[in-house]
């Protein structure tokens, strides 16, 4: 897929420009080649060998006269515009066989069952959303590789993420991205207003794309932009001043959603009368929205209550309240009452949850990924020649410690520094160290770790 997404430039250098001649007006291909004068102006031999004759001849005479200078054949009166628009002479040549090539090749798109396989090698868990992110995206880029030739017109895959903080929804469009190599814009919702006068405005969104495609529009234009913390721009309740960071960006969102034209600064953030401006168009590029919904779980509960809680065989009241999977239960309706607005969720079909992490969830994260905590550890003391093992029953206690966090996996990384510190001061201080085990004495605050000199024998580990 890298060799389509690169096409663009092999493009730029076959969209030359053919050269006219400033006098006669002749192209290259019939004048022969042109002879460069400055301000992009150009003459062919024919015309500068007659403007020569002339002058001579007028010269020789003693009755030298420029306006004879403008009677010469095929030669009309000097557009002094052309002069200051100088653009004017270039023409793109046309290519007898110029078939337009597909920016994304059908055959280069991975099958949802591979990006998913892709997925399990960096993300623990979350299966249903691998699912759900694979076929859209999947489906996305075979909607803009036919580029909807048919009849029938594919609508955009949009998707909105779910779930707690923590739980690898940015992670998640990260691979994706690496995977299908396209550009990656990450935009926070709680940064952008109506209009920018506070924060950034709504097309700045599309100005990062930009840039993360060296300013490339066609690349831009069939890449993925993921908008964070979208439940910060939820519909304010009870508030009798202008909703400039909630509905009001909501709205101003929805013809991004939809695929529109839009006027984005080319190498800044803001747009000003310094600044370049280039149209790009949305229709094709994904959006995907995510947000933690901190009280969406009450309004569910709320509703499901309502529904169980009449008649001879109602629910007890509490019966959701120690579910944890009762986000998958949700609905548009839910939604809307949480404050997103109808337009804006039916821009975005694709809704689906994913999962708080568990204490097993969170072991499985410290030591199974491709690019792992544990195993980026390990490489930074192999680097010293020393070899680092950690006690299942460590591992347990390192993930107990990041659920009272609340944080999610981001809570792993800061445990882990703080343990490791000590133990990554000491070890460069003595050649001798052959290898350190982190045992769960040492994480839950009772013991310390094994040190094990080169050449001693590694005793059994127990747990």
């Amino acid at each position: 897929m890298a060799d389509q997404f690169d096409n663009n430039k092999d493009n730029d250098q076959e969209q030359k420009y053919e050269k006219f001649c400033f006098l006669c007006r002749r192209p290259e291909s019939q004048a022969g080649k042109m002879i460069d004068l400055p301000n992009n102006i150009h003459i062919c031999a024919d015309c500068m060998q007659k403007s020569f004759d002339t002058m001579n001849t007028q010269m020789s005479n003693g009755n030298m006269n420029y306006s004879d200078l403008f009677n010469m054949p095929n030669v009309s009166m000097i557009d002094l515009s052309s002069l200051q628009n100088p653009g004017n002479q270039a023409k793109k040549i046309k290519k007898k066989s110029e078939t337009p090539k597909p920016v994304i090749d059908l055959k280069d798109i991975p099958a949802p069952h591979k990006i998913k396989a892709t997925l399990d090698e960096y993300v623990i868990g979350q299966e249903y959303a691998k699912k759900v992110m694979s076929v859209a995206v999947y489906n996305h880029y075979k909607r803009v590789a036919t580029d909807t030739m048919d009849d029938i017109e594919i609508e955009k895959s949009n998707m909105l993420m779910i779930g707690p903080t923590g739980c690898g929804k940015t992670y998640l469009v990260k691979m994706l991205a690496k995977l299908l190599q396209v550009p990656l814009a990450i935009a926070d919702a709680t940064s952008l207003t109506e209009a920018g006068y506070i924060g950034d405005d709504i097309e700045s969104v599309v100005s990062k794309l930009l840039a993360a495609a060296d300013n490339d529009v066609e690349k831009a234009e069939h890449g993925i932009i993921f908008i964070d913390e979208i439940d910060k721009i939820a519909k304010k309740k009870n508030t009798n001043q202008r909703d400039v960071s909630g509905e009001a960006v909501q709205q101003g969102l929805l013809k991004l959603l939809e695929g529109s034209e839009v006027e984005v600064p080319v190498g800044a953030t803001s747009k000003n009368a310094m600044v370049p401006m280039v149209t790009v168009n949305t229709r094709n590029i994904l959006f995907i929205c995510g947000g933690a919904f901190p009280d969406l779980e009450n309004i569910i509960k709320e509703r499901l209550n309502k529904q169980a809680s009449i008649g001879f065989y109602a629910d007890l009241k509490d019966k959701y309240d120690n579910d944890p999977h009762v986000l998958e239960k949700v609905t548009v309706d839910d939604l809307r009452a949480f404050g997103m607005i109808p337009e804006f969720i039916g821009r975005l079909p694709i809704i689906f949850t994913l999962n708080g992490l568990t204490e097993d969830m969170l072991v499985k994260i410290l030591k199974e990924p491709k690019n792992a905590i544990l195993k980026q550890y390990q490489k930074l003391l192999a680097l010293d020649e020393v070899k680092l093992e950690f006690e299942d029953g460590a591992l347990h206690a390192i993930a107990r410690k990041a659920m009272e966090r609340h944080t999610g996996a981001r809570a792993l990384r800061a445990i882990l520094e703080e343990y490791m510190l000590d133990i990554m001061y000491e070890i460069p201080k003595d050649v001798n160290i052959g290898e350190v085990v982190i045992t769960e004495g040492y994480i839950q605050g009772n013991g310390g770790p094994k040190i094990l000199m080169r050449g001693q024998e590694v005793p059994a580990l127990e747990g």
